[in-house]
C-alpha cells in the first residue's frame, strides 16, 4: 500500500519557506525558477567601435535572486535587429554581463571575443532585412543575492543597430519588425 501525502504549504517554526534540500530532496539538476524580459519596443543605439557595450540595457536586462549557491543559471536570449551598414553583421560578438562581469570565452589576442555573432537573414539589404541572434550561456554565480544579467556587444566598427525593427522602418510588408527577449532559468546544482 502506498501513502500520499497532500499539502498546500510548508513553512519552516521561523515562518521561512523551506528549500528543496532542507526537506532532505534532491534537486540537482531540477529547475527552480525562471525569469524573463520580452521587449515588444523599439530603439536604436549607436555603438563605438572595439568597445563592450550593454545593449537596451533595462529593456534587455533580467534579473534573478538564486536560491542556493550551487544553483547554475542557464541565460538564453534572442535580439531581433538589423545593424546601419553592411560591414557589421559579421564584424561583432555577442555576450552577456552578470552586473558588470562580462560573461564570454576568455580574451585571446586581440581578437573580438564573445558568445555568438549574428546570422543574416536574407541579404546585405541595410534597409529592409533583419538579422536575429539567439545564444545561451551556462553561468555558475555562487551567490544568493539578487543579480542583474544584461546584454553585451563588442563591434568591430562604430555603427548603429536597431533593435525590434528595420533601419528604415517605412510602414509596408518590406519591413519587418520582431520582439526580443532575455530569459534566467536556475537549475539546482
Amino acid at each position: 500500500m502506498t501513502s500520499i501525502l497532500k499539502v498546500d504549504n510548508i513553512q519552516k517554526a521561523n515562518g521561512s519557506v523551506p528549500k528543496a534540500s532542507d526537506l532532505g530532496l534532491n534537486v540537482t539538476g531540477s529547475v527552480l525558477q525562471v525569469q524573463y524580459t520580452q521587449y515588444t519596443g523599439t530603439f536604436s543605439q549607436a555603438l563605438t567601435a572595439n568597445t563592450n557595450a550593454v545593449l537596451g540595457d533595462a529593456a534587455l536586462s533580467v534579473s534573478i535572486t538564486p536560491r542556493s549557491t550551487s544553483s547554475i543559471i542557464k541565460l538564453d536570449t534572442h535580439i531581433f535587429h538589423e545593424w546601419g551598414h553592411q560591414d557589421v553583421y559579421g564584424n561583432h560578438v555577442w555576450f552577456f554581463y552578470r552586473d558588470t562581469t562580462k560573461l564570454a570565452i576568455p580574451q585571446a589576442g586581440s581578437r573580438l571575443c564573445g558568445i555568438s555573432a549574428s546570422l543574416l537573414s536574407y541579404d546585405y539589404d541595410i534597409g529592409s532585412t533583419p538579422e536575429i541572434v539567439s545564444y545561451s550561456y551556462f553561468d555558475a554565480p555562487n551567490t544568493t543575492s539578487q543579480i542583474t544579467y544584461k546584454i553585451g556587444i563588442l563591434p568591430r566598427y562604430s555603427r548603429t543597430l536597431y533593435v525590434n525593427r528595420t533601419v528604415t522602418d517605412n510602414d509596408n510588408d518590406g519591413h519587418d519588425r520582431g520582439l526580443s527577449f532575455t530569459s534566467a532559468t536556475e537549475i539546482g546544482g
